[in-house]
């Protein structure tokens, strides 16, 4: 026996998995090293035999520790609602009286012999023998989340409690697509939307106008990038998958002008009718790319003023609407958006004189701790300045607001389609918020694969499975809540996470990883129930290296799964079919981390990673250019298969109707459009594994959505789709030219 193997069966304990199949089909172990820094950073130190026999038995006796686990998952529909409970053998004849409390608080009560109780397993722990049996509830609660009491007697009167969870069997899905009806919508990164009123960033009101254009194209859903908060003092921090906080919204996307504030504040108007303002705004607004900093710079003073203004006119006056609109909005969200807001002003004071203070884990240890007394001391002292941060909340949640109503009203499908990141970032407020629930000293990423040979470091931590288990999956529930609101549509970002993270110590490459175990089948049936409690359709990326069954998995739980063209092949290498896609799946040519469609056909891709040596072995930028040229073949081959391409040979340009026609009939249930293909562009809006090399999160769209609409390639591309989706519609170009709304 191998002097690693105590160390291995340890990590198998806690759900590290020591071994893992990469993307080329080839075993993988794991080193040493990185399983002793994983465990390290779940609290297990493993310097020593004796410290790892002390671990290992420290975790086999907390799984019997208590009767009851620390959350119980129950399926509506797939047998009685049940809870485990577990006692010593000997404890037999004991007498459980348990106890439901509904969360609508309804109440049910019952009593068990635990030797008449179904057995589910027996256990040895320390030479003693436990049972495990199951508790069946009735009656059955509704779903939701309720509270499990129980108490043993006969064994000293011992007493538990748990989290009951009634889940049900499957995800939301909207009555159009459950009908087997088919969409399609556009995807659009919401920063690169250009218009002739924005401060050179797309913002809500240019969202609510392209609602209005898509709806008006035949479109039923609108897929945009995460929203969530970033950095609002570092506003260069662009990336919408890297956030402060998942929970809360980035404030830049605010249209200014929109919020009734600037109406009533003669200041702010006055600034930004200045000559200069407005110069700068024209700058920014014709700049190629956005200026985050620049467009920061000029909205932050202005949103001072629109607070002041607010403050002086609306709150705390008895009967003032927008006052008890705000409060109400504060008492609403609660806890978490006043530690999100304590969070940014403490950011912001302790980084006044040093760049360092924005980072909280270099703060005063009294401020480290958001339950400190000390925070909130300093809360109660700038109040002022803690609410400031709560009203962009306020004022960016009303317009995200208006824009989902607009497309519930205009009876899309879907409407909006949201996308929540796997992490946040650890210098950011969600980690502030809930540092418990986090590993230390590791970091979220991939292993190589065929488009990132090096593997990937995310660079946030992930949620420690127990921790977070133990916590009745409290914050992944906010999280979850805080994405399906004002969404028709959530895509969760490498889904896979719910199963297995790779973790990598916060010091070692990409591909010395290792996978962590998660409760799946807890998650997604939280998932489930927020989905439909929210009637919020969920789209799982399932890219990269799957687990054996991870696809069927989803496809139980109602989930549909991310079937991207660039990688569907059949085992001989050909593209698939369509027939041969899935019903419950999304379809798209591409990702936001993927070539465009025209700059996959070119080869622009290989030639930009060439210019940042992305490429991990000299000659590998001319493999690359052989397999594409191989895969160009074949794709051209499986368009005229369907009789979407004629003539003979490899085209030049990239047959962007033709890729889409061919998406379109497959059964998929939904079907996304980049603009980006429609309408030629071959930037990459994120290259994986650059920072400063390549200008990520950045790229705007060519025109604005006046001439995007009317662009004939883009009306073209949707009349397509909708013929070969079965909607044939007559889209005339005036419908896409609907004259831009004005504010008055």
């Amino acid at each position: 026996m191998s002097e690693t193997d105590p160390i291995e069966r340890l990590a198998g304990l806690v759900g590290i998995e020591t071994r893992y199949v990469d993307a080329w089909g080839k075993p993988r172990r794991v080193p040493v090293t990185t399983i002793r820094a994983i465990l390290a950073s779940l609290g297990l130190p493993v310097d020593t035999a004796a410290e790892i026999a002390r671990a290992a038995d420290a975790l086999r006796r907390r799984s019997v520790e208590t009767p009851l686990e620390p959350v119980c998952i129950a399926r509506l529909g797939a047998g009685p609602v049940a809870a485990a409970v577990t006692l010593p053998a000997g404890g037999g004849a004991a007498t459980l009286a348990w106890e439901v409390i509904e969360e609508g608080g309804s109440r049910h009560r019952g009593e068990a012999r635990f030797d008449e109780l179904q057995l589910a397993e027996s256990l040895d722990i320390d030479g003693r023998r436990y049972q495990r049996r199951r508790l069946r509830i009735e009656p059955p609660p509704p779903l939701g989340y309720h509270r499990l009491r129980l108490r043993v007697a006969g064994d000293g009167g011992a007493a538990a409690a748990t989290r009951l969870v009634v889940v049900p069997p499957r995800a939301f899905l909207p009555p159009p697509l459950a009908e087997i009806e088919r969409s399609w919508g556009f995807t659009v990164q919401l920063y690169a939307l250009r218009s002739a009123r924005n401060w050179g960033i797309g913002d809500f009101t240019d969202l609510g106008e392209l609602v209005a254009r898509s709806v008006d194209a035949g479109a039923g859903a609108i897929g945009l990038n995460p929203l969530h908060a970033l950095f609002l003092d570092e506003p260069e921090r662009a990336s919408p998958y890297s956030p402060s906080s998942r929970l809360f919204l980035n404030a830049l996307y605010l249209d200014v002008e929109a919020i009734d504030d600037f109406g009533e504040c003669a200041e702010a108007q006055a600034l930004v009718r200045s000559e200069d303002f407005r110069g700068r705004l024209r700058a920014l607004r014709d700049a190629a790319l956005v200026d985050h900093a620049g467009v920061a710079a000029c909205k932050r003073p202005v949103l001072d003023l629109l607070f002041g203004s607010f403050s002086a006119r609306h709150l705390d006056r008895p009967g003032d609407a927008r006052g008890e609109a705000f409060r109400a909005f504060q008492r609403d969200r609660g806890p978490p958006l006043r530690r999100h807001a304590a969070f940014e002003a403490l950011r912001e004071r302790l980084s006044a004189n040093d760049p360092a203070g924005r980072y909280w884990r270099r703060w005063p240890a009294a401020y480290r701790d958001p339950a400190s007394s000390a925070v909130a001391a300093f809360a109660a002292e700038h109040r002022a300045r803690v609410e400031f941060f709560e009203y962009l909340q306020w004022q960016a949640e009303s317009q995200l607001a208006r824009c989902a109503a607009a497309a519930q009203a205009a009876a899309m499908p879907i409407g909006l389609y949201r996308d929540l990141a796997v992490g946040a970032d650890d210098g950011g407020g969600e980690s502030w918020a809930s540092q418990a629930m986090l590993a230390g000293g590791v970091v979220v990423g991939a292993p190589p694969d065929l488009w990132n040979r090096n593997g990937q470091k995310w660079g946030f931590p992930p949620f420690n499975p127990v921790a977070l288990r133990e916590a009745g999956y409290a914050p992944l529930i906010e999280v979850l809540r805080a994405n399906m609101r004002h969404a028709g549509a959530l895509r969760i970002d490498h889904i896979l996470g719910f199963m297995r993270l790779f973790w990598i110590p916060a010091d070692a490459p990409a591909a010395d990883g290792a996978y962590v175990r998660y409760r799946f089948d807890e998650i997604v049936g939280i998932l489930a129930l927020e989905s439909v409690r929210n009637r919020c359709l969920v789209i799982g990326e399932d890219l990269g290296t799957v687990p054996e069954g991870f696809h069927a998995a989803l496809q139980d739980s109602g989930i549909l799964s991310y079937r991207l063209l660039y990688f569907e092949h059949e085992p001989d290498g050909a593209f698939r079919a369509p027939s041969a896609y899935p019903t419950d799946a999304l379809v798209a040519v591409g990702t936001h981390d993927l070539a465009t469609f025209p700059a996959y056909w070119t080869g622009v891709d290989i030639d930009l990673r060439d210019r940042l040596r992305l490429h991990p072995a000299p000659g590998q930028g001319e493999a690359d250019r052989r397999q594409r040229a191989t895969a160009r073949t074949d794709l051209t081959a499986a368009l005229r298969r369907e009789g979407l391409l004629s003539g003979d040979g490899v085209p030049e340009a990239a047959p962007v109707e033709a890729a889409y026609r061919f998406l379109a009939r497959t059964p998929a249930r939904l079907l996304m459009v980049h603009f980006e293909d429609a309408l030629g562009r071959t930037d990459q809006i994120n290259v994986p594994a650059t920072q400063d090399e390549y200008p990520n999160w950045r790229h705007k769209l060519p025109a604005d959505l006046d001439a995007v609409f009317g662009d004939d390639r883009v009306r073209g591309l949707a009349a397509a789709i909708d013929a070969e989706r079965g909607a044939p519609r007559r889209i005339s170009a005036a419908s896409f030219r609907r004259p831009l709304g004005r504010r008055p």
